[in-house]
């Protein structure tokens, strides 16, 4: 299972980014798959995620300002953030939770998204 994850960069305060992850076919239709992220100092949080049927969930410091997408035909899921904020800040990690036998949960690598004000 691979997760490839881009997108990051450095943006104003207000401005907008995306963040893309791209998982094995193999994968992709069944996974509820999602972003996280870390600041310094922090605990890794939830951002969003997106179930294979469809169903998203945010995180409470997001929800209004960022949007996550999945691409069937692409097997990529999308992270729209707007309205960035520097407390935004933080490496953000693609995440893909399979229902196997059991849950297996796979960590993409991470990608640097800083706000300055």
């Amino acid at each position: 299972v691979q997760l490839q994850a881009s997108g990051g960069g450095l943006v104003q305060a207000g401005g907008s980014l995306r963040l893309s992850c791209a998982a094995s076919a193999s994968i992709f239709s069944i996974s509820t798959i999602g972003w996280y992220r870390q600041a310094q100092v922090k605990q890794r949080e939830l951002v969003a995620t997106v179930a294979g049927s469809g169903i998203t969930k945010y995180g409470d410091s997001v929800k209004g300002r960022f949007t996550i997408s999945r691409d069937k035909a692409k097997n990529t899921v999308y992270l729209q953030m707007n309205s960035l904020k520097p407390e935004d800040t933080a490496v953000y990690y693609c995440n893909a939770e399979v229902p196997l036998l059991r849950t297996l949960t796979y960590w993409g690598q991470g990608t640097q998204v800083t706000v300055s004000s």
